[in-house]
């Protein structure tokens, strides 16, 4: 009889043991999964998810993210404060305009001035006359026009001079046309700086080009 009973005790105990055991171990189990959800706020990322999402531009790489911050921080730091004085005698601050510099090439209006009629002339040792009419232009301001058109009759005798000098074969072609304009420009211009001070004359146009 005593020997079942001590049976029946040492029984009863390793049954506690293992009842403690068991409870200990689902508080523990318990214990680490509300751990998790309070200080891991989730489950962790996939690396493997991550890199495929910036590999298909969805997701920016963590360097690029850091970089525009650095961008950012730096041009806040940047900004200038202009202060002025209010009629309080305080001094009121207020952040600075920045002006874009912008490269504009500076363009110049090109005018032009025409002569009425044709000028019709003989060419040098030639029985052909050639008659063309003459435009002439100019970057500079108007007054170079004014100029031209108040002493046109004057500029007229002097294209029909240089008009003469030439022969046939010095208008023939596009280089001899090119030679009888910037000759015809050259005579302009000697005049005008001799009347008014300044030539001004940079372009001669033949609207009409007939040799006959």
């Amino acid at each position: 009889m005593a020997d079942n009973k001590e049976e029946n005790e040492k029984k009863g105990g390793i049954v506690k043991i293992a009842i403690f055991v068991a409870a200990g171990l689902v508080l523990l189990g318990i214990g680490l999964g509300i751990g998790a959800l309070i200080f891991g706020g989730g489950s962790e990322p996939d690396p493997s998810a991550e890199i495929s999402e910036i590999l298909d531009g969805n997701k920016p790489p963590v360097e690029n993210k850091e970089k525009d911050e650095e961008e950012v921080s730096e041009s806040e730091d940047e900004v200038e404060m202009e202060c002025t004085e209010n009629a309080d005698g305080e001094e009121e601050c207020v952040p600075k305009k920045k002006v874009k510099k912008v490269n504009v090439e500076e363009k110049f209006l090109t005018t032009y001035y025409e002569f009425p009629g044709n000028f019709t002339t003989n060419l040098r040792e030639s029985k052909k006359f050639l008659q063309i009419t003459v435009g002439v232009s100019t970057q500079y301001d108007e007054e170079v026009m004014v100029n031209v058109e108040s002493h046109q009759l004057a500029l007229r005798g002097i294209v029909l001079g240089v008009m003469s000098e030439f022969s046939q074969e010095d208008v023939a072609g596009r280089e001899g046309k090119q030679t009888l304009a910037d000759a015809i420009k050259e005579a302009l211009n000697i005049f005008l700086e001799d009347k008014e001070g300044f030539g001004g004359v940079e372009g001669i146009h033949f609207t009409s080009f007939v040799l006959q």
